[in-house]
């Protein structure tokens, strides 16, 4: 039975699991998204908040800490220098998880891992302009028939 185990062990022993999350957590954090399949996705996800969460707080005990998970000091200052600005006001929720389909190989589901607050396309504070249809009015098309309903009125209010 498997009372009380609560996180997927992925098939590998604790220390190769470990070594494996502070490699995938060090790529996430300095390529912003990463490549890999849904188990380890959800997994890495709840290894990486909490490390972004202590970032917020520029301590040196939260250096500390998240440095002996990561084990990379530049992972560490990147992720307090630039992350941490940038989730500031966020309050959890820092990774997305985008599934891509199956692999060829092995079949194995894979999905795309995120910082969620570093891709432009879903991000709604940057947004972009609408882009104009062909089929659509210009704005000189309305300004015409505009002056056109004005002079039909006034030949109307002069009758």
């Amino acid at each position: 039975m498997r009372h009380g185990k609560k996180f997927n062990h992925l098939g590998r022993q604790t220390a190769h699991r470990k070594a494996m999350f502070a490699n995938m957590a060090c790529s996430l954090i300095e390529h912003k998204r990463i490549n890999t399949t849904v188990a380890k996705a959800k997994a890495l996800r709840q290894f990486v908040e909490p490390l972004i969460t202590k970032s917020k707080d520029d301590t040196t005990h939260n250096r500390r800490v998240v440095f002996s998970y990561l084990r990379n000091k530049y992972a560490v200052t990147e992720l307090f220098k630039e992350v941490s600005v940038k989730v500031a006001d966020r309050p959890g929720g820092y990774v997305r998880i985008i599934k891509l389909g199956n692999r060829q190989g092995d079949n194995a589901p894979m999905a795309m891992v995120e910082l969620v607050d570093y891709n432009t396309t879903y991000n709604p504070n940057n947004k972009k302009k609408k882009k104009s249809t062909r089929r659509g009015r210009s704005k000189s098309s309305e300004t015409v028939e505009a002056q056109a309903v004005d002079s039909v009125e006034e030949k109307k209010d002069d009758n």
